[in-house]
């Protein structure tokens, strides 16, 4: 037979530990006092001896009378009886002091271990309320700053970062829903319309094979930002020494003959020096979606600034542009998944590319800041941290709030 539940847990076997450490010690100490106490004195049982009585009679004679014999023994031997009564009677109720003291040290260890395993009952009540579409619950533990509350705290925390995490799974697969369900109506109504016809004219037809080939291409685009997104998150990446100028004025390149197609050029001032321990693909996503950016907004004719170093122990890359700007208060949202805000949004994306630059800035311990003003132009800084600098203690704790590039 299986032995009852509650004999399995845990406060059944911290109530048995600490009624086993009481119990322990208090035997160790009656253990002692008992020995100390038989060592201390002279104890042995009685060994009496047994007189005889006689009684002088008339005449002067002396006769001995039955029956009326009686103990004796010296003083030494009555006391040493005395102490041996002592010590028993001390032995007997100590060991009936040790048999109440374990059924009380029984009572006391069970009521000890309830309170202080009492929050992580509450952990585990809220554990079992939670479930994958509520993750509100919280344990909010009370009383002493102890380490049962760290946990507690721990979990609450824990449970927060998750429901958050979840929401913005939840929120990006309603986002992506909602951007795919477009370009899918494109292409579907131009495949029932046109291509699967055969009375449609040539001209009808290459005008609906462009706009489904922009569809599917915007769709591929999307789907590549969003696997981006997902190695971003999972940290799968490959990092070793990488210089930073160099890797910028490869993404530049890159983008020299869209910059010419559309009538911008693209000003280099990439200074060599600064290294960064990074995954070169993921970095050149980033920084590929900032330069993609300012060349689709900046208006034909104008610069885009590409320029690279190193400030305070952080390698810096700024990527400035003449765009529509960014309002004040929607510059944080622009790092949003399809964060398309304010002036400087159109159609042409999806709104995927900023959120990702930040996501993998971010994961290699730097940062992305922003300084734009509306009708002006805006100005992206990636700040990481410089490899090159030798000591740690050279390098500030945190990037500069500076515009490396300072327009004018």
């Amino acid at each position: 037979m299986r032995a009852p539940a509650w004999t399995r847990t845990i406060r059944t076997r911290l109530t048995l530990t600490y009624s086993g450490l009481l119990f322990g010690i208090t035997s160790l100490l009656l253990g002692a006092v008992y020995l100390a106490v038989s060592r201390s004195i002279e104890s042995k049982p009685l060994d009496p001896v047994t007189v005889k009585k006689f009684q002088k009679g008339d005449g002067g004679i002396v006769s001995y009378r039955p029956g009326e014999d009686f103990q004796a023994a010296d003083i030494r031997d009555v006391q040493e009886y005395v102490n041996y009564n002592t010590l028993e009677t001390l032995r007997t109720y100590s060991f009936i002091a040790l048999a109440v003291l374990f059924l009380i040290s029984l009572v006391i260890g069970w009521w000890v271990a309830g309170r202080a395993l009492r929050p992580v009952g509450r952990i585990t009540t809220t554990a079992q309320e939670i479930t994958a579409s509520d993750l509100s619950r919280r344990i909010a533990a009370t009383g002493p700053h102890d380490e049962l509350r760290t946990l507690a705290d721990t979990v609450d925390d824990m449970l927060g970062r998750l429901e958050k995490s979840f929401g913005a799974q939840r929120a990006l697969v309603d986002d992506v829903s909602h951007e795919l369900r477009n370009p899918i109506a494109v292409v579907q109504a131009n495949v029932d319309a046109v291509l699967s016809r055969e009375d449609v004219s040539a001209r009808d037809r290459a005008h609906a094979a462009h706009l489904v080939s922009r569809a599917t291409s915007r769709m591929a685009s999307l789907v590549d930002d969003l696997l981006a997104t997902a190695r971003s998150r999972s940290g799968a990446f490959v990092d070793r020494e990488v210089d930073l100028s160099e890797l910028a004025g490869q993404v530049v390149e890159e983008h020299r003959l869209l910059a010419q197609a559309r009538g911008l050029r693209l000003d280099r001032r990439l200074a060599p020096g600064p290294r960064v321990i990074a995954d070169s693909e993921a970095l050149s996503r980033a920084l590929d979606n900032i330069l993609a950016n300012a060349v689709r907004l900046s208006p034909g004719g104008e610069d885009i600034t590409i320029a690279s170093g190193s400030m305070q122990g952080w390698a810096w890359v700024a990527v400035r542009d003449s765009g529509p700007g960014i309002a004040l208060d929607d510059r944080e949202r622009v790092f949003h998944r399809f964060g398309r805000t304010g002036p400087a949004s159109d159609n042409s994306g999806h709104g995927l590319g900023l959120a990702i630059s930040r996501q993998v800035v971010e994961s290699h311990e730097g940062r992305i800041d922003l300084f734009s003003e509306v009708g002006v132009g805006s100005t992206f800084v990636v700040w990481l941290p410089d490899r090159a600098i030798v000591r740690d203690g050279d390098r500030a704790r945190t990037p500069p709030v500076t515009d490396p590039l300072g327009r004018v």
